[in-house]
Protein backbone atom coordinates (compact mmCIF):
# COMPACT_ATOMS: atom_id res chain seq x y z
CA UNK A 1 0.00 0.00 0.00
CA UNK A 2 1.18 3.41 -0.89
CA UNK A 3 2.23 6.00 2.29
CA UNK A 4 -0.72 7.80 0.09
CA UNK A 5 -3.24 5.07 0.49
CA UNK A 6 -2.17 4.26 3.92
CA UNK A 7 -2.74 7.69 5.07
CA UNK A 8 -5.92 8.01 3.21
CA UNK A 9 -6.96 4.72 4.95
CA UNK A 10 -6.79 5.69 8.26
CA UNK A 11 -8.41 9.05 8.10
CA UNK A 12 -11.25 7.20 6.59
CA UNK A 13 -11.22 4.83 9.64
CA UNK A 14 -10.97 8.12 12.25
CA UNK A 15 -13.93 9.31 10.68
CA UNK A 16 -16.16 6.01 11.06
CA UNK A 17 -14.90 5.46 14.51
CA UNK A 18 -15.47 9.37 15.23
CA UNK A 19 -19.11 8.63 14.20
CA UNK A 20 -19.27 5.60 15.73
CA UNK A 21 -18.65 6.94 18.75
CA UNK A 22 -21.11 9.70 18.15
CA UNK A 23 -23.70 7.81 17.26
CA UNK A 24 -23.38 5.22 20.70
CA UNK A 25 -23.47 8.54 22.67
CA UNK A 26 -26.32 8.51 25.34
CA UNK A 27 -28.45 11.63 25.05
CA UNK A 28 -29.20 13.35 28.22
CA UNK A 29 -32.22 12.07 30.67
CA UNK A 30 -34.36 14.41 32.29
CA UNK A 31 -36.78 13.24 34.77
CA UNK A 32 -39.82 15.73 35.42
CA UNK A 33 -42.40 15.44 38.21
CA UNK A 34 -45.09 17.61 37.99
CA UNK A 35 -47.20 18.45 40.81
CA UNK A 36 -50.52 18.38 39.05
CA UNK A 37 -52.14 15.65 36.70
CA UNK A 38 -51.73 14.49 32.99
CA UNK A 39 -55.29 15.60 32.20
CA UNK A 40 -54.78 19.04 33.88
CA UNK A 41 -51.17 19.98 33.79
CA UNK A 42 -50.53 18.84 30.43
CA UNK A 43 -49.69 22.61 28.83
CA UNK A 44 -47.38 23.27 31.38
CA UNK A 45 -45.32 19.84 30.65
CA UNK A 46 -45.51 20.40 26.86
CA UNK A 47 -44.47 24.39 27.59
CA UNK A 48 -41.15 22.34 29.55
CA UNK A 49 -40.59 20.46 25.90
CA UNK A 50 -41.29 23.19 23.87
CA UNK A 51 -38.68 25.42 25.63
CA UNK A 52 -36.13 22.73 25.02
CA UNK A 53 -36.79 22.47 21.31
CA UNK A 54 -36.30 26.27 21.47
CA UNK A 55 -33.12 25.54 22.56
CA UNK A 56 -32.02 23.70 20.08
CA UNK A 57 -32.76 19.35 21.46
CA UNK A 58 -35.18 16.86 20.32
CA UNK A 59 -37.09 14.66 22.20
CA UNK A 60 -35.72 11.14 21.84
CA UNK A 61 -32.51 11.48 19.90
CA UNK A 62 -30.73 14.48 21.99
CA UNK A 63 -32.52 14.57 24.51
CA UNK A 64 -35.00 11.84 26.79
CA UNK A 65 -37.60 12.90 28.79
CA UNK A 66 -39.17 10.95 31.89
CA UNK A 67 -42.36 12.32 33.21
CA UNK A 68 -43.95 11.31 36.47
CA UNK A 69 -47.15 13.22 38.01
CA UNK A 70 -48.31 13.64 41.84
CA UNK A 71 -51.89 13.89 41.19
CA UNK A 72 -52.19 17.13 43.21
CA UNK A 73 -51.29 14.86 46.11
CA UNK A 74 -48.17 16.36 47.66
CA UNK A 75 -47.60 13.05 49.84
CA UNK A 76 -46.39 11.39 46.45
CA UNK A 77 -43.20 13.47 46.05
CA UNK A 78 -40.82 11.33 47.98
CA UNK A 79 -41.25 8.38 45.84
CA UNK A 80 -41.84 9.95 42.51
CA UNK A 81 -38.35 11.85 43.55
CA UNK A 82 -37.07 8.75 44.38
CA UNK A 83 -37.48 6.66 41.39
CA UNK A 84 -35.98 9.23 39.55
CA UNK A 85 -32.87 9.08 41.39
CA UNK A 86 -32.89 5.48 41.00
CA UNK A 87 -32.88 5.60 37.63
CA UNK A 88 -30.02 7.52 37.71
CA UNK A 89 -31.38 11.00 35.42
CA UNK A 90 -28.95 13.88 35.06
CA UNK A 91 -31.70 16.26 36.24
CA UNK A 92 -34.70 16.51 37.82
CA UNK A 93 -37.54 18.95 37.01
CA UNK A 94 -39.98 19.22 39.64
CA UNK A 95 -42.89 21.29 40.35
CA UNK A 96 -44.60 23.41 43.10
CA UNK A 97 -43.27 23.87 47.13
CA UNK A 98 -43.66 20.90 48.13
CA UNK A 99 -41.72 19.22 45.33
CA UNK A 100 -39.19 21.19 45.49
CA UNK A 101 -38.86 20.76 49.17
CA UNK A 102 -38.76 16.54 48.13
CA UNK A 103 -36.22 16.59 45.61
CA UNK A 104 -33.62 19.18 48.15
CA UNK A 105 -34.06 16.50 50.37
CA UNK A 106 -33.94 13.53 48.65
CA UNK A 107 -31.86 14.21 45.41
CA UNK A 108 -28.57 15.63 47.29
CA UNK A 109 -26.30 14.61 44.60
CA UNK A 110 -28.79 15.18 41.31
CA UNK A 111 -29.14 18.75 39.72
CA UNK A 112 -32.70 20.07 40.49
CA UNK A 113 -34.48 22.93 38.60
CA UNK A 114 -37.70 23.74 40.39
CA UNK A 115 -40.24 25.60 38.56
CA UNK A 116 -43.35 27.47 39.59
CA UNK A 117 -42.31 27.39 43.35
CA UNK A 118 -43.87 30.12 45.50
CA UNK A 119 -41.67 32.20 47.64
CA UNK A 120 -38.46 29.88 47.31
CA UNK A 121 -36.76 31.86 50.27
CA UNK A 122 -39.67 31.67 52.61
CA UNK A 123 -40.24 28.28 52.02
CA UNK A 124 -37.04 26.86 52.64
CA UNK A 125 -35.72 25.87 49.43
CA UNK A 126 -33.01 28.07 49.14
CA UNK A 127 -31.34 30.35 51.05
CA UNK A 128 -30.60 33.46 48.76
CA UNK A 129 -31.90 34.21 45.15
CA UNK A 130 -28.47 35.31 43.54
CA UNK A 131 -26.82 32.17 44.98
CA UNK A 132 -29.07 29.69 46.08
CA UNK A 133 -26.35 26.87 46.25
CA UNK A 134 -26.35 23.24 46.93
CA UNK A 135 -27.50 21.51 43.85
CA UNK A 136 -31.04 23.02 43.19
CA UNK A 137 -31.94 26.30 41.61
CA UNK A 138 -35.12 27.43 39.20
CA UNK A 139 -38.22 29.79 38.85
CA UNK A 140 -39.86 31.05 41.70
CA UNK A 141 -44.03 32.36 40.96
CA UNK A 142 -44.38 35.12 43.47
CA UNK A 143 -41.70 37.04 45.80
CA UNK A 144 -43.13 38.21 49.07
CA UNK A 145 -46.07 38.23 50.58
CA UNK A 146 -48.32 40.75 48.28
CA UNK A 147 -49.81 38.05 45.88
CA UNK A 148 -52.89 36.62 48.66
CA UNK A 149 -53.50 40.11 49.35
CA UNK A 150 -54.46 40.94 45.46
CA UNK A 151 -56.82 38.32 44.92
CA UNK A 152 -59.11 39.99 48.04
CA UNK A 153 -58.88 43.41 45.97
CA UNK A 154 -59.66 41.74 42.96
CA UNK A 155 -62.55 40.49 44.32
CA UNK A 156 -63.93 43.72 45.73
CA UNK A 157 -63.16 45.57 42.45
CA UNK A 158 -64.90 42.89 40.18
CA UNK A 159 -67.80 42.89 42.90
CA UNK A 160 -68.20 46.19 44.66
CA UNK A 161 -71.31 45.23 46.94
CA UNK A 162 -69.34 42.31 48.06
CA UNK A 163 -69.51 41.61 52.13
CA UNK A 164 -68.18 38.50 52.87
CA UNK A 165 -65.62 36.08 51.15
CA UNK A 166 -64.53 32.05 51.52
CA UNK A 167 -61.63 31.09 50.72
CA UNK A 168 -60.33 27.59 50.48
CA UNK A 169 -56.85 26.65 51.67
CA UNK A 170 -54.62 23.47 51.79
CA UNK A 171 -53.57 22.21 55.24
CA UNK A 172 -50.63 20.32 53.53
CA UNK A 173 -49.18 23.24 51.54
CA UNK A 174 -46.59 24.42 52.83
CA UNK A 175 -47.89 28.52 52.11
CA UNK A 176 -50.91 27.87 52.96
CA UNK A 177 -50.14 29.98 56.40
CA UNK A 178 -49.20 32.78 54.68
CA UNK A 179 -51.90 33.12 52.10
CA UNK A 180 -54.44 32.62 54.85
CA UNK A 181 -52.67 35.42 56.95
CA UNK A 182 -52.31 37.77 54.24
CA UNK A 183 -56.03 37.78 52.92
CA UNK A 184 -56.69 38.27 56.33
CA UNK A 185 -55.29 41.04 56.26
CA UNK A 186 -56.87 42.54 53.18
CA UNK A 187 -59.97 41.37 53.99
CA UNK A 188 -59.70 43.54 57.42
CA UNK A 189 -58.34 46.61 55.38
CA UNK A 190 -61.15 46.37 52.90
CA UNK A 191 -64.33 45.90 55.32
CA UNK A 192 -64.91 42.30 54.23
CA UNK A 193 -65.76 39.00 56.23
CA UNK A 194 -63.25 36.43 55.51
CA UNK A 195 -64.42 33.01 56.34
CA UNK A 196 -61.79 30.17 55.97
CA UNK A 197 -62.37 26.16 54.77
CA UNK A 198 -59.19 24.15 54.90
CA UNK A 199 -58.86 21.04 53.33
CA UNK A 200 -56.37 17.89 53.50
CA UNK A 201 -57.79 15.98 50.37
CA UNK A 202 -60.61 15.06 48.15
CA UNK A 203 -62.66 13.74 50.97
CA UNK A 204 -62.28 17.27 52.65
CA UNK A 205 -62.74 19.31 49.51
CA UNK A 206 -66.02 17.43 49.36
CA UNK A 207 -66.93 18.16 52.66
CA UNK A 208 -65.71 22.06 52.37
CA UNK A 209 -67.59 22.99 49.49
CA UNK A 210 -70.97 21.58 51.50
CA UNK A 211 -70.00 24.00 54.33
CA UNK A 212 -69.30 26.63 51.78
CA UNK A 213 -72.56 26.35 50.33
CA UNK A 214 -74.03 26.69 53.99
CA UNK A 215 -71.94 29.64 54.98
CA UNK A 216 -73.57 31.28 51.73
CA UNK A 217 -70.35 34.02 51.04
CA UNK A 218 -70.64 36.40 48.34
CA UNK A 219 -67.67 35.06 46.63
CA UNK A 220 -64.61 32.28 46.56
CA UNK A 221 -60.69 32.53 46.67
CA UNK A 222 -59.56 29.51 45.87
CA UNK A 223 -55.60 29.76 46.71
CA UNK A 224 -52.43 27.95 45.08
CA UNK A 225 -52.69 24.04 45.70
CA UNK A 226 -51.65 21.38 43.01
CA UNK A 227 -54.70 19.54 44.69
CA UNK A 228 -57.23 22.57 43.62
CA UNK A 229 -55.51 22.65 40.04
CA UNK A 230 -56.87 19.09 39.83
CA UNK A 231 -59.98 19.25 40.74
CA UNK A 232 -60.78 22.55 39.19
CA UNK A 233 -63.64 21.82 37.13
CA UNK A 234 -65.77 20.20 40.54
CA UNK A 235 -64.76 23.88 42.35
CA UNK A 236 -66.04 26.02 39.13
CA UNK A 237 -69.23 23.53 38.69
CA UNK A 238 -69.72 23.97 42.21
CA UNK A 239 -69.36 27.38 42.31
CA UNK A 240 -71.63 28.22 39.18
CA UNK A 241 -74.12 25.45 40.62
CA UNK A 242 -74.30 28.43 43.61
CA UNK A 243 -73.83 31.21 41.59
CA UNK A 244 -70.64 31.75 43.49
CA UNK A 245 -67.74 33.97 41.61
CA UNK A 246 -64.67 32.69 42.20
CA UNK A 247 -60.99 33.93 42.01
CA UNK A 248 -58.00 31.36 41.63
CA UNK A 249 -54.17 31.70 41.07
CA UNK A 250 -53.51 31.29 37.55
CA UNK A 251 -55.34 31.58 34.08
CA UNK A 252 -55.87 27.72 33.39
CA UNK A 253 -58.57 28.44 36.21
CA UNK A 254 -60.44 30.78 34.67
CA UNK A 255 -60.16 28.78 31.05
CA UNK A 256 -62.27 25.87 33.14
CA UNK A 257 -64.99 28.10 34.82
CA UNK A 258 -63.64 30.63 37.38
CA UNK A 259 -64.60 34.43 37.52
CA UNK A 260 -61.40 35.63 37.58
CA UNK A 261 -57.54 34.87 38.51
CA UNK A 262 -54.29 36.71 39.02
CA UNK A 263 -51.04 35.66 39.21
CA UNK A 264 -48.00 34.74 37.19
CA UNK A 265 -47.75 32.15 34.14
CA UNK A 266 -47.12 28.55 35.50
CA UNK A 267 -46.68 27.28 31.75
CA UNK A 268 -44.47 30.27 31.28
CA UNK A 269 -42.56 29.30 34.72
CA UNK A 270 -42.20 25.35 32.73
CA UNK A 271 -40.72 27.01 30.11
CA UNK A 272 -38.40 29.20 31.25
CA UNK A 273 -37.03 25.95 33.34
CA UNK A 274 -35.58 24.65 29.98
CA UNK A 275 -33.12 27.08 30.16
CA UNK A 276 -31.67 26.31 33.41
CA UNK A 277 -31.30 22.30 32.30
CA UNK A 278 -29.32 23.29 29.32
CA UNK A 279 -27.12 25.20 31.35
CA UNK A 280 -26.37 22.41 33.77
CA UNK A 281 -26.78 19.67 30.50
CA UNK A 282 -23.71 21.78 29.25
CA UNK A 283 -21.51 22.13 32.61
CA UNK A 284 -23.04 24.78 34.86
CA UNK A 285 -23.74 23.94 38.57
CA UNK A 286 -27.05 24.63 39.71
CA UNK A 287 -25.57 26.73 42.90
CA UNK A 288 -23.87 29.14 40.67
CA UNK A 289 -27.46 30.05 38.84
CA UNK A 290 -29.75 32.36 39.97
CA UNK A 291 -33.47 31.81 40.67
CA UNK A 292 -35.42 33.92 38.33
CA UNK A 293 -37.91 35.98 39.74
CA UNK A 294 -41.53 36.57 37.30
CA UNK A 295 -41.66 39.19 35.96
CA UNK A 296 -45.09 39.70 34.29
CA UNK A 297 -48.48 38.77 36.45
CA UNK A 298 -51.66 38.04 34.49
CA UNK A 299 -54.86 38.88 34.76
CA UNK A 300 -57.32 36.60 33.04
CA UNK A 301 -61.44 37.59 33.48
CA UNK A 302 -64.23 34.50 32.25
CA UNK A 303 -67.01 36.57 30.53
CA UNK A 304 -69.15 33.56 30.15
CA UNK A 305 -69.19 32.88 33.46
CA UNK A 306 -70.31 36.20 34.76
CA UNK A 307 -72.89 36.43 31.98
CA UNK A 308 -73.78 32.93 33.77
CA UNK A 309 -73.97 34.49 37.17
CA UNK A 310 -75.98 37.82 36.15
CA UNK A 311 -72.10 40.00 36.61
CA UNK A 312 -71.57 42.71 34.52
CA UNK A 313 -67.79 43.28 35.06
CA UNK A 314 -66.47 46.88 34.76
CA UNK A 315 -64.85 48.55 31.79
CA UNK A 316 -62.49 49.72 33.68
CA UNK A 317 -61.19 46.31 35.41
CA UNK A 318 -61.77 44.34 31.79
CA UNK A 319 -58.78 46.74 30.10
CA UNK A 320 -56.47 45.83 32.65
CA UNK A 321 -57.08 41.94 31.85
CA UNK A 322 -54.58 39.91 30.01
CA UNK A 323 -56.88 37.03 28.88
CA UNK A 324 -60.54 37.26 28.19
CA UNK A 325 -62.94 34.03 27.76
CA UNK A 326 -65.95 35.63 25.55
Amino acid sequence: MTPLASALAFLLLGVALGAEAQGSRKAPRVGIVASTSPATGRQTVDSFRRGLRELGYIEGQTIVIEERWAEGRLERFDALIGDLVKANVDVIVVGSVAGARAAKNLATTTPVVFVAVSDPIGSGVVSSLARPGGNITGTSLVIGEELPGKWVELAKDALPRLSSVATLGHTDHPMNPTFVKEMTVAARTLGLKLQVFEVRDVAGLDSALSMIAKATPSALIVTASPLFSVHRTKIADFALSRRLPTIGFVRELVDDGFLLSYGPSITDSYRRGAAYVDRILKGAKPADLPVEQPTQFELAINLRTARRLGLTIAPSLLLRADHVVE
